[in-house]
């Protein structure tokens, strides 16, 4: 057995472990509700950074506005469940992989435009561009009349549970980790140490820029969604700055 094989049994085996001995201890009631959510928001916040991770990490551009995807994720999902339930008589725990993928696409239709022209920038000023497109769609939530306006969505279907946010979070790891070491994370990492000479050997550095901005708001806008079913009611002021 070769040694990247053995370091992949490996992890799967951790990975399961650890599911199976929250699972137990749960199940049990030896872990209480409060302590699940807990564990469940540790888990949306693990999908979260490690999206971001996509930008900063990988791409090495500083940007502070992706809780403006989270935010489109949460009320996209939310809405969308509300609406399958109460219109279409849908059980609501049908409707979340549904909401959930209609929150990470319009997640990453925004990540797509608002980096075709915020990533021309760099440094600085890309944060603070990424920033105020954050705060815009924040505004523009808070203004619209499907959102709820100020006072945000609520009654959103609690179905989250720890299981679905553990899945979800191993798949995103997974993915980055083989993205990381594919030839398109390879070509994102060599922007981040040097544009100028990845774009002599080929590489097209918008298209790739572009290409991770809107994956990572992809995962962001997930994210958003498990936190809307998970916390029942979502709100513009929460996915303010500070966020």
């Amino acid at each position: 057995m070769n040694q990247k094989l053995k370091s992949y049994l490996l992890n799967m085996s951790a990975i399961a472990i650890v599911y199976i001995a929250f699972s137990s201890l749960i199940g049990s009631g030896m872990i209480n509700k409060y302590y699940v959510g807990i564990l469940i928001m540790i888990g949306i916040n693990v999908i979260m950074t490690v999206s971001l991770n996509l930008t900063t990490g990988f791409l090495g551009e500083l940007a502070l506005g992706h809780a403006g995807f989270m935010s489109v994720g949460a009320f996209t999902a939310g809405i969308i469940t509300k609406s399958l339930s109460a219109s279409f008589g849908w059980d609501p725990a049908a409707c979340l992989p549904i909401s959930l993928i209609a929150g990470g696409l319009l997640a990453a239709l925004m990540g797509f435009l608002i980096g075709v022209p915020a990533l021309r920038l760099k440094g600085d000023y890309l944060a603070i561009i990424t920033l105020g497109f954050g705060e815009i769609i924040r505004v523009i939530i808070q203004n619209l009349q499907i959102t709820g306006g100020a006072s945000g969505i609520s009654r959103i279907p609690r179905i989250n549970n720890f299981s679905l946010t553990y899945c979800i979070m191993v798949a995103v790891i997974v993915i980055m980790f083989t993205l990381g070491r594919s030839r398109h994370g390879r070509a994102i990492l060599s922007i981040r140490e040097n544009a100028v000479a990845a774009e002599s050997t080929g590489i097209s550095v918008t298209r790739y820029k572009i290409f991770a901005f809107t994956i990572a708001a992809f995962f962001a806008g997930i994210a958003g969604g498990l936190y809307a079913h998970q916390i029942g009611r979502v709100s513009a002021a929460t996915f303010d700055f500070n966020k």
